[in-house]
């Protein structure tokens, strides 16, 4: 259900589960979390497959155990993070939930225009996972944070791009936009790649 494809200096994983909305088990969160950290390409894209990027945790997990406060979501996020190239979320539709925290880790974030956005943790009476709050507010500021977090907030592609927590919604083919976002760091040394990163902190 993830799919791992590798060409030239670029990982790309694939959430696989069309049918679920790509909703993410706990299984999967391992597969995604364990090729991000032996991943060595310059580059790394995350995307799904289908008409959504992913609807989060998958709800019957969710009710069989504690995939919602599972830390598999948190070393997954942590592995995005620590990757030493460029990381970009390329969302092929709406993310939601859990997801959203590999695509706070990202270094970019591409979408398109139909996606939506939201994090609905006050409605289900649970906690964000720890390092997605202040990568959110990172991006859009501590209020609109807490608009998100705290009153529930549902973005769309418009809103999300105007305060910044994507960076580009791609008006070509999503992929066509998404190499044309990736090509420089991928051609480029892994090592500049890496030392540019470091120098932005």
């Amino acid at each position: 259900m993830i799919d791992v494809i590798k060409t030239d200096g670029c990982l790309t994983l694939r959430i696989n589960r069309p049918d679920k909305a790509n909703a993410l088990t706990e299984a999967m969160l391992s597969d995604l979390a364990v090729a991000v950290e032996d991943a060595d390409q310059s580059v790394l894209v995350l995307t799904g497959e289908g008409k959504v990027f992913s609807a989060g945790a998958d709800l019957e997990d969710v009710r069989n155990g504690t995939l919602a406060t599972s830390p598999a979501w948190e070393r997954l996020s942590s592995a995005v993070a620590r990757f030493k190239g460029l990381s970009l979320a390329s969302m092929n539709g709406s993310c939601a939930g859990g997801a959203l925290g590999m695509v706070l880790a990202c270094d970019l974030r591409i979408t398109v225009a139909s996606a939506k956005f939201f994090y609905p943790v006050i409605k289900m009476g649970v906690l964000p996972q720890p390092s997605d709050p202040a990568r959110l507010a990172a991006l859009v500021g501590p209020s609109r944070a807490k608009r998100i977090l705290l009153a529930g907030a549902k973005l769309n592609a418009d809103e999300a791009f105007a305060i910044g927590l994507v960076d580009v919604i791609s008006t070509n083919t999503l992929e066509d936009d998404t190499q044309k976002l990736i090509e420089p760091a991928r051609a480029a040394n892994p090592a500049l790649v890496t030392g540019i990163k470091t120098l932005i902190g």
